[in-house]
């Protein structure tokens, strides 16, 4: 069984590649977190989860994370991914995760509004949001992410 994550990263990328996957890889290690194996989990924050930089790691383990993802082949387009978690003090959190087509200020604002939504839908205060949120600008073929990296 998975141990209960104790501390969590807030993280936000971009590049470039030749195909999409390149990209993709490169907006990881734009983000610190490229040599990992992603386990995509939904969008709850545990209680007590503590947000710290992204520590030491060896490569290849198995992670779990949420995250927002973009790609695009449209040189001149700007995209933008982010991240948002929403923290309660005495109860457990959300995360949410946005990309689109645009700034990094208007995924931001977006992901503070759909982390509000989902913290009022299960009546939990909100003590604080934390985002992430990074753009990109295309040469060839681009990609932003931001992610929260579950650590135990």
């Amino acid at each position: 069984m998975w141990e209960r994550p104790s501390s969590v990263s807030v993280v936000a990328g971009s590049g470039e590649g030749r195909t999409e996957l390149t990209a993709f890889d490169r907006a990881l290690m734009d983000a610190g977190i490229a040599n990992l194996n992603f386990i995509r989990v939904t969008s709850i924050l545990p209680a007590g989860v503590r947000i710290v930089p992204v520590p030491s790691f060896a490569p290849g383990g198995l992670t779990p994370v949420v995250y927002a993802r973009i790609a695009s082949h449209t040189p001149g387009e700007r995209i933008a991914a982010a991240i948002g978690l929403g923290l309660s003090k005495h109860s457990y959190g959300v995360i949410m995760e946005y990309e689109h087509p645009g700034t990094a200020d208007n995924a931001e604002a977006i992901v503070r509004g759909m982390v509000e939504e989902a913290m009022a839908g299960r009546d939990l205060p909100i003590d604080n949001v934390i985002v992430a949120a990074k753009d990109h600008v295309v040469e060839r073929i681009g990609c932003a992410v931001a992610a929260a990296v579950f650590w135990p």
